[in-house]
């Protein structure tokens, strides 16, 4: 199955997740099929915390990618 994660980037205690598109059989940090975003938690100022490209999430989701459940309340978010 093709899932919707975040995989986990940045510095120790300052984390940066991307949103990928992946094999639900694969670790977290490993590879995946495509990038779709970025989520920043750490963001504060004028940087960006959350980035989507909702046209390839939509396309995704419509040959059945299944969404993690942090993935799913950030889609909520925008």
């Amino acid at each position: 199955m093709v899932k919707i994660r975040l995989s986990r980037g940045g510095a120790k205690k300052k984390p940066f997740y991307h949103v990928v598109v992946t094999d639900s059989r694969k670790r977290i940090g490993s590879g995946y099929i495509e990038r779709l975003g970025f989520f920043n938690p750490m963001a504060v100022g004028q940087e960006i915390k959350l980035r989507l490209n909702d046209e390839r999430i939509d396309y995704w989701l419509s040959v059945g990618a299944q969404t993690s459940d942090r993935v799913s309340k950030l889609l909520k978010q925008t």
